[in-house]
């Protein structure tokens, strides 16, 4: 009898190792493949912020041409899109009120998950930027 409980108990351990391998493989994808979702999201919002920059630096120059500090909105949307295409992750750019806002979205492969059927992850950031005047010459 006690041969019969020993078998019928020999499946239960081979079960275990198995749920606890995939729960291991798991926990292994979501910190390596988390940790690069992570540093992605970070290079998107530097990303973002740089074409944001770069799109407030496009003035008006009829209104330079008068003295004024005006923001060209055609000109910043280029700039700035053709900032997001040429850092590798093309994004969108809108203007409202001098501020320009620059929104960039993409996917990231996973390494590990992909074992489990999550073959990437979303990453996306969003940043805004507005020319400043400088200090006039003699301001203290």
């Amino acid at each position: 009898m006690t041969g019969l409980r020993h078998r019928d108990q020999d499946g239960s351990i081979t079960a275990f190792v198995a749920l606890l391998l995939v729960a291991l493989m798991a926990m292994l994808g979501l910190v390596v493949d988390g940790g690069s979702a992570l540093s992605a999201h970070q290079s998107a919002a530097d990303e973002a912020e740089q074409a944001a920059r770069a799109g407030a630096g496009a003035l008006s120059v009829d209104a330079l041409r008068t003295g004024s500090l005006q923001l060209d909105p055609v000109a910043a949307v280029a700039e700035a899109e053709t900032f997001t295409r040429a850092a590798g992750h093309p994004g969108t750019a809108s203007v409202q009120g001098g501020v320009v806002t620059v929104r960039i979205s993409y996917r990231v492969p996973t390494d590990v998950l992909g074992i489990v059927g999550i073959s990437s992850l979303p990453v996306s950031a969003e940043a805004s930027a507005v020319n400043v005047q400088g200090v006039a010459a003699g301001a203290r």
